[in-house]
């Protein structure tokens, strides 16, 4: 066995002992952290794969942004999970059938094996690099596919705003618009009364009484 052959069974060793911890994990922000580690073992992967820029923008991207975001949001929410496990039981019979569906799958794409390119590479072709070998190829083969994937996104980061921006009845917030349409008429006037209730006068002090045998005590 070759030493990139022992880093590959390594790093997808630990990649699905991540990603089994992901789904089984109790704690939402151990099973962030848990997807951190995947995510970091697929691009790892991916640069003994000689994907670089997609290895690097697994990193910086996800691991660096993404999952950071999504730590401070779980820290700061912090989601009671044992509300979110009630009907877990009612939903696994449909949930362990996908999981079987795409297991499935995955198997099928497997067993018929990797079929490597044998043609040459163009000289001119690997002067380019693979960073600009693969914007060539996104934004002139899948420019339409590129497009599609941006409006889902937009869509999505609609869809995102649109449930922030539901009316809540307990909101405190202060409409600008009813501020502006107050009129004169109905604005609070304070008033001076008198005090309804009379205060009670305190009664007068006894007199001092003379001190005996000369003032002494």
């Amino acid at each position: 066995m070759t030493t990139i052959s022992a880093l590959f069974y390594i790093f997808s060793a630990v990649l699905l002992a991540a990603s089994f911890g992901v789904i089984t994990a109790r704690s939402t922000v151990h099973a962030a952290l848990f997807l951190v580690l995947a995510f970091f073992n697929a691009s790892c992967l991916w640069m003994m794969l000689k994907a670089e820029f997609l290895a690097i923008t697994l990193v910086l991207v996800y691991v660096g942004a993404v999952m950071v975001l999504f730590l401070f949001v779980v820290m700061m929410l912090d989601v009671n999970t044992e509300e979110l496990r009630v009907g877990f039981w009612k939903h696994f019979p449909m949930a362990a059938l996908v999981g079987v569906l795409i297991a499935l799958e995955m198997a099928l794409v497997l067993m018929g094996g990797f079929r490597v390119a044998d043609a040459p590479i163009d000289p001119q072709v690997a002067k380019l690099g693979n960073t600009r070998m693969l914007g060539i190829e996104v934004y002139t083969n899948y420019l339409y596919p590129l497009q599609v994937a941006a409006v889902l996104l937009l869509v999505a980061i609609i869809s995102a705003i649109a449930l922030t921006l539901r009316e809540r009845k307990d909101s405190k917030a202060i409409d600008p618009n009813l501020a502006l349409r107050a009129r004169k008429a109905d604005r609070l006037r304070i008033v001076k009364m008198a005090p309804v209730i009379e205060v009670a006068s305190l009664p007068p002090a006894p007199p001092a009484q003379p001190a005996k045998d000369g003032g002494k005590a």
